[in-house]
């Protein structure tokens, strides 16, 4: 029980880093354009896992296969999408917003299982893709015709997360964790680096006034080491003592975390039909999440339980 309650713990402060980088990295994009963000935070994670996996973990090395390096990079660049939707989205959106709308990837996971991998739709999943879904209306359009541009592209996110969620289903039970988050990081980082190249000034990246301004440093350092490394070390180690239920209703706390801290850290506010449609999502995503109701046991069969 002891470990449970720890392993909650650990995935809560997980959830609550990623919550609040929103506001991180939105104030650091103001300066460095987001993809070039993104591969160096990335190229830093990497680094740090890399030298995690030498250190500690070599004998995964061993287990490094063809299979391992094209099931990693799928997982890396539905991540990249994700990272890079969001990314550029925070330029056009608020950081309250963009963690709601975000945390849709949550109630995407079982629409897609349905769609793609032919896995049967709970009736929660259906009421909460449904609750989600109105919730996302009321936060993103309000009392206006038109979505604005940052929403559209964290909806894309959300639909590039949903993916990477279900890929990284697919593919992690054939490899070691560690070697395969490391390769999926690594791809990130490429991703990042060659659109970088071709659609931002990719050589302010390269400019030390600009990396070691304090909004940047201090954003590369939470967003590499803390949002990245460290998360995915947490999740990876504490997972296995507690379920996948848990966990997921767990992360439906990051868009909670991402309003709190644009509340306190960005001086940001939400409409009256947006707080209703925050309020819609993560229903929406707590209803998804939810184990379906059981049907009668044999007993209750038996005894005759109408």
């Amino acid at each position: 029980m002891k470990r449970i309650w720890l392993a909650d713990g650990a995935l809560l402060f997980v959830a609550f880093i990623w919550g609040a980088t929103f506001v991180i990295v939105q104030q650091a994009i103001q300066y460095l354009p987001p993809l070039s963000f993104n591969g160096i935070r990335f190229f830093l994670a990497t680094l740090f896992l890399a030298a995690w996996l030498l250190l500690f973990q070599r004998h995964q090395l061993k287990e490094l296969k063809k299979n391992t390096w094209v099931h990693g990079a799928a997982m890396g660049t539905c991540l990249f999408a994700g990272y890079a939707f969001q990314t550029v989205g925070l330029m056009y959106t608020t950081s309250s917003k963009a963690g709601f709308i975000t945390g849709l990837s949550v109630v995407l996971v079982p629409l897609f299982s349905f769609l793609l991998l032919k896995q049967k739709l709970k009736v929660n999943g259906i009421v909460g893709v449904a609750i989600a879904t109105v919730g996302l209306y009321f936060l993103t359009l309000g009392d206006k015709l038109t979505i604005d541009k940052g929403d559209f592209l964290i909806l894309l996110c959300a639909i590039s997360f949903a993916l990477h969620i279900l890929v990284t289903g697919l593919f992690s039970q054939h490899h070691p964790t560690l070697l395969l988050t490391i390769i999926q990081l690594l791809t990130v980082t490429v991703l990042c680096s060659i659109f970088s190249f071709f659609m931002e000034d990719w050589r302010l990246a390269l400019q030390p006034s600009l990396l070691f301004k304090q909004e940047i440093l201090v954003a590369l350092l939470i967003t590499s080491l803390l949002a990245t490394a460290l998360a995915f070390l947490l999740q990876t180690s504490v997972q296995q003592y507690t379920t996948a239920t848990r966990v997921a209703l767990i992360f439906a706390m990051e868009p909670v975390f991402a309003a709190i801290a644009g509340f306190f850290w960005a001086d940001e506010r939400l409409t009256g039909l947006a707080v209703i449609g925050c309020l819609g999502i993560f229903i929406g995503m707590i209803i998804s999440e939810l184990p379906p109701l059981k049907r009668k046991t044999s007993i209750e069969k038996e005894a005759g339980v109408s």
